[in-house]
This record gives structure tokens, C-alpha cells and sequence, in this order.
């Protein structure tokens, strides 16, 4: 399907991606079961998804765009979370976990080997199913 350069880049992108789908669900019983956080969790989830499929096609510079999302979510919720600390741990916690998957995705050197594949390849990839 898509090639890759680097299998264990790859094999680190599909453990980030399970990790950000675990935590979509993981947020929604956090938060309660609501109509709203049922949604909230869907979108998250599809997000993860899309997400996932963009690393697992190895594309070029979609590890830095994926770790550009992952730091800014850490960074729109970190003031709240240290204010409401007590209340707040596990989604501090989660947030360190977030920054941690954004440096293995610029820094790591198989990561970013897996990342090599031209953005002129997308229409035969496309055209491969």
C-alpha cells in the first residue's frame, strides 16, 4: 500500500496514533458520558484517524505538521491544567505524553526516514486502490 523507508519509524507512528486514539476515549469517560462528549470523542477519534493514516504514508514534513498539533493542544490546555492541578493531573500527565510524541516525531532519526516520501507520489498512491 504505502512504502515506507524506515519500518520502525513507521512502527513508532502506529503506536502514536493508537496513543491518540486511546486518549480520545479515554477523555470522553474522563469527562463523563454526554451527548457532547460521545461527539467530542467522534471528532477526536476521526482526527486520530486522519492523522494517522497522513504518518502512516510516510509523506514528507506530515510528522512536523503532526507534532505541530500535538504540542499546540498541550500548550492551549497547560495553563488551565496547572491552575486546577488537583483536578487536573491525568490531563497534565497527558500533555507531557503529547510533547514526548511530538519530539519522537521531529527528532528520532528512523521517524524521520519513515517521513521521506514525496508529496508527488500522493495520485499513485491514490491510484492504487
Amino acid at each position: 500500500m504505502f512504502k515506507t523507508n524506515n519500518e520502525q519509524g513507521r512502527t513508532v507512528c502506529i503506536a502514536i496514533t493508537a496513543y491518540m486514539l486511546l486518549k480520545a476515549v479515554l477523555n470522553m469517560f474522563l469527562g463523563g458520558i454526554t451527548f457532547g462528549s460521545v461527539f467530542h470523542m467522534f471528532f477526536a477519534v476521526g482526527i486520530a484517524v486522519v492523522l494517522g493514516v497522513f504518518m502512516f504514508s510516510g509523506l514528507e514534513y506530515v510528522n512536523y505538521a503532526v507534532a505541530g498539533y500535538l504540542a499546540l493542544g498541550f500548550v492551549t490546555h497547560l495553563i488551565p491544567n496547572i491552575v486546577h492541578i488537583t483536578d487536573n493531573w491525568i490531563y497534565l500527565l497527558e500533555g507531557f505524553v503529547d510533547v514526548g510524541c511530538a519530539v519522537l516525531l521531529m527528532i528520532l532519526p528512523q521517524v524521520k526516514e519513515h517521513f521521506t516520501n514525496p508529496w508527488s507520489e500522493v495520485k499513485e498512491l491514490f491510484n492504487k486502490f
